[in-house]
């Protein structure tokens, strides 16, 4: 048992003095308010909960700022994934370890204590499979064992280049799976979540592209409760494409014909009408919003006005892991609002902390989305964080929030997940073992 006690901390109906949180079995078994500490407390002053991370591929951190050099012609999300597409290619399940275990890690300094991995490498370079099918989904859960971040596992069906079942191209080769083989990389990866504290499994149609309705259908019932995340109108190409194939747009499409529900989650939703847009959010969905991907692919803005005064719930995601930061995920959602309509505290309440607003949407909305209740609250996992403020001494409850958001005066100091600290004055407890692993692969993978 451990317990803790924060000057001030973040619980589920605001902020409070003098908290006492008791950590036991990777749980908060009980939370007192305006106590004094005890010996044997870990002293702390701000605590605030640990953010859900709820979609990641975390190979492509091998390729972090490795695509942003201009080619003979405008650059867009098609040619970026021609790039992911070969050095996706290269990676052996040694590097695939290596590379998610360092994301894993940064993902724990920035703040996040759970990571939703849509899991679509595979197969082996050559596209075929491996003696064990699930062999890069157990180097995922050897990253997660490792560095200590709680897993949701979206192990990705993928079968198709295109929509209408268009025959996969050659880069996608180690992605590919026929329904039954899914089914036995499905029983791997239980295999996988089974031997890892906290861990869920959900599964991931990757997008109407990849996946063909009669295989969307295939693919439902195999959740069971768990969560289910799908790629979905990320481009204005796509949305076309969809619209030329269907007659209906890709939001629209899944909203007529799938059991979307608070099951689901839709990566992107970028490109939605007004209508595609209330339908979503009424139906339950989490938005699932990866700020920082988007705008560096140049993907788009996301309706949040409208959709959030509907009642839809989104998270925030990492993706292409270009950059790991809880505060810029945020500031970035914010910052697109107010680029798109040239006003300012866009996604605030009436009266209220922008950066409360969005953080207390991160961690309700992530939580769902992979099945794992975020906050500090009785019987929740212990995902927790201290804040260093200070730098910032004169700021107290929200302001701080506002700061680490769009201010950068305030840190991570330390960071417990499933109740286990993992990082101590801003460092993982693992840092030089996994970064100097990290390293060797990428001179491997670069040279």
């Amino acid at each position: 048992m451990t317990t803790l006690h924060a000057r001030s901390a973040l619980l589920g109906d605001g902020w409070h003095e003098n908290v006492r949180l008791t950590l036991e079995d990777g749980r908060i078994a009980g939370i007192a308010v305006d106590v004094a500490p005890e010996a044997g407390d870990d002293r702390q002053d701000i605590l605030v909960p640990a953010v859900p991370n709820l979609h990641s591929h975390a190979f492509q951190r091998a390729m972090a700022g490795l695509a942003e050099v201009r080619g003979p012609a405008n650059d867009s999300f098609w040619s970026w994934r021609t790039v992911m597409y070969k050095f996706a290619l290269s990676m052996t399940p040694e590097h695939v370890e290596a590379v998610a275990a360092q994301l894993y890690m940064e993902m724990l300094e920035a703040g996040f204590s759970r990571v939703g991995e849509f899991h679509y490498l595979h197969h082996d370079r050559d596209g075929s499979p491996y003696a064990n099918i699930a062999e890069l989904a157990e180097r995922i859960g050897a990253a997660s064992a490792e560095t200590g971040i709680a897993l949701t596992l979206l192990p990705v069906f993928y079968a198709h280049s295109g929509f209408g079942g268009t025959a996969p191209i050659e880069g996608q080769r180690r992605f590919i799976n026929s329904t039954e083989s899914f089914e036995a990389l499905m029983a791997g990866c239980r295999t996988v979540t089974s031997r890892l504290p906290g861990a869920e499994l959900g599964i991931a149609p990757h997008s109407l592209r990849a996946v063909t309705p009669e295989e969307l259908a295939k693919l439902v019932p195999i959740a069971g409760d768990g969560p289910i995340h799908i790629h979905v109108a990320e481009q204005v190409k796509e949305v076309e494409d969809c619209i030329a194939w269907s007659g209906a747009r890709p939001v629209q499409w899944l909203l007529d014909n799938a059991p979307v529900d608070e099951h689901w989650c839709l990566i992107h939703a970028t490109h939605m009408t007004e209508d595609e847009t209330r339908r979503m959010a009424r139906s339950g969905a989490i938005a699932g919003l990866c700020p920082i991907t988007e705008a560096n692919l140049g993907d788009g803005a996301f309706a949040a006005p409208l959709f959030l005064e509907e009642g839809g719930r989104y998270g925030i995601g990492s993706d292409s892991n270009v950059l790991i930061s809880v505060p810029e995920e945020l500031r970035q959602l914010e910052y697109s609002q107010r680029l798109a309509l040239r006003a300012r505290n866009v996604i605030a309440s009436s009266g209220g902390s922008t950066a409360r607003k969005l953080f207390d949407g991160a961690l309700a909305g992530g939580g769902t989305a992979l099945k794992a209740p975020a906050g500090l609250a009785v019987g929740n996992h212990a995902d927790i964080v201290s804040l260093d403020v200070s730098a910032v001494p004169y700021l107290s409850g929200d302001q701080i929030l506002d700061h680490w958001t769009f201010a950068g005066g305030v840190t991570v100091d330390g960071v417990w997940a499933l109740g286990k600290k993992q990082v101590a004055a801003g460092r993982h407890i693992k840092r030089e073992t996994i970064s100097a692993r990290f390293r060797q692969v990428m001179a491997e993978l670069i040279g």
